[in-house]
């Protein structure tokens, strides 16, 4: 095969894969990252593999808005059994609409991807369908984003919460989410000054980064590269995290000696950073419910150079496993970074728009409180929790804590931030911190900090 055939048998291969791994969300109720792993070939070069991941982020971040146009180019839906054309379709129109692409190679490598997902038969549709498009796109896409999921790309049912919860700030939070998310890192400050660390990144990377007013260890690459391209990343020298989440141990605020549980562990992340602000002079306790995760949490660990005990339970149900705890109950601070709905941080996973139900937040909303409840007793007096979400609806957020509050008495709300980092903030009525996306170029997170009466 010469290289102008492998070249449009890889272009095909590209689109092909790109389309399964969108089926596998839409259809499938799969993660975008799990159904990239079953979509992607192992025989596809570095550069074709990023540019499938690239082809799935961009169609799924868009395809509230791809459904719509394709209802209005297609005189019938597409059957339940070809329903892949849909996603296929969806790879299609993002190249057409977003990419600096030319349109007759991305029409052409997408048409020729029917071939490749067994769907021949399809090639005289997809071709008429992305064709019509470029010729009435002008009148057509106005109509379409004229309404709310073609143009924020969202269901309508979250637009909804989001309008009701943040009323003129919506639109904010619903156009950042579409927005490809920037490389932030978490120097170890431990280990070397964050301005050092820039000065690497510039002389042996050519790469400028910047730092966040308020939030030391944070630092936004003015583009992303491979984690084991960043100069002593396996040495722990620097993690992958955003600024949002770095809050956490700013907040929390372990100090050397301290007894710390991190409920709700995996990936380690947030347990990493505590130790790191303390010197690894930290009692930690990690706890996560998924087995499978705790290796990601030593793998962390491990490359920073700490440790900590690390269980495999229900947070919800200590007396379970309070007794495998070596040095006992009493924590001076507790981390509860509870699941939620992700809301916040669906500029890195635009496939939570898909997984996610209204149904969900109410859920939610209960185990988050459940969590919250079990663990309180575990906090000796005087210390504190914090309690933490990637979410921005108020039900999983502000309403969690202001019921939490309610139902206890010895617990005082702390809110120790001051200067810079304030600015970052967006004030919602109760408690806590909020953080939306977009003034900082961080994700959204929720954060409220409590104290145990002495």
């Amino acid at each position: 095969m010469n290289e102008a055939m492998q070249a449009g048998a890889w272009a095909t291969e590209t689109r092909a894969a790109a389309a399964v791994a969108v089926d596998l969300v839409l259809a499938g109720g799969r993660s975008l990252n799990g159904a990239l792993k079953v979509a992607l070939s192992d025989q596809l070069p570095e550069r074709d593999r990023a540019l499938v991941k690239a082809l799935a982020f961009g169609a799924l971040r868009w395809h509230h808005r791809h459904r719509l146009i394709i209802g209005e180019l297609l005189d019938r839906p597409v059957r339940s059994r070809d329903r892949i054309l849909e996603a296929l379709l969806s790879v299609g129109l993002f190249q057409l609409i977003d990419t600096r692409q030319p349109a007759y190679a991305s029409v052409s490598a997408t048409v020729d991807a029917t071939r490749k997902l067994q769907r021949p038969r399809a090639a005289g549709l997809v071709n008429a369908t992305l064709r019509r498009f470029q010729r009435e796109q002008n009148a057509l896409l106005p109509r379409v984003l004229a309404r709310d999921e073609g143009r924020f790309s969202h269901p309508q049912w979250l637009i909804d919460r989001l309008r009701a919860d943040w009323a003129d700030r919506a639109p904010q939070i619903l156009t950042f989410a579409l927005a490809r998310p920037p490389m932030w890192l978490r120097v170890n400050r431990a280990r070397i000054d964050t301005g050092a660390y820039i000065e690497r990144l510039q002389n042996e990377l050519d790469i400028n980064a910047t730092k966040l007013a308020g939030i030391p260890s944070a630092v936004c690459l003015s583009r992303p590269v491979s984690v084991g391209d960043l100069p002593g990343f396996a040495d722990g020298l620097a993690s992958v995290q955003d600024a949002a989440a770095q809050l956490a141990a700013q907040l929390l605020d372990a100090t050397p000696g301290m007894r710390v549980l991190d409920a709700c562990a995996a990936p380690g992340g947030k347990t990493g950073h505590l130790l790191e602000q303390a010197g690894g002079q930290l009692d930690v306790v990690a706890v996560d419910i998924d087995a499978t995760r705790q290796e990601r949490i030593e793998r962390n660990l491990e490359r920073i150079g700490y440790a900590a005990q690390i269980i495999t339970a229900d947070v919800t149900a200590p007396a379970a496993w309070i007794g495998a705890v070596d040095g006992g109950a009493a924590f001076d601070r507790i981390l509860v970074d509870a699941p939620c709905s992700a809301t916040g941080v669906i500029r890195r996973h635009p496939d939570i728009k898909f997984l996610r139900r209204p149904t969900d937040i109410d859920a939610f909303a209960a185990r988050q409180g459940a969590m919250l409840d079990a663990l309180w007793p575990l906090l000796r007096p005087g210390g504190r929790m914090l309690y933490a979400t990637c979410s921005v609806l108020q039900a999983e957020n502000q309403d969690v804590v202001t019921a939490f509050l309610g139902r206890h008495t010895d617990v005082v709300e702390v809110r120790p931030l001051k200067g810079p980092v304030l600015d970052a903030i967006d004030e919602a009525p109760g408690p806590g911190y909020q953080l939306l996306p977009g003034p900082a170029n961080t994700d959204g997170f929720y954060y409220a900090l409590m104290e145990r009466a002495a």
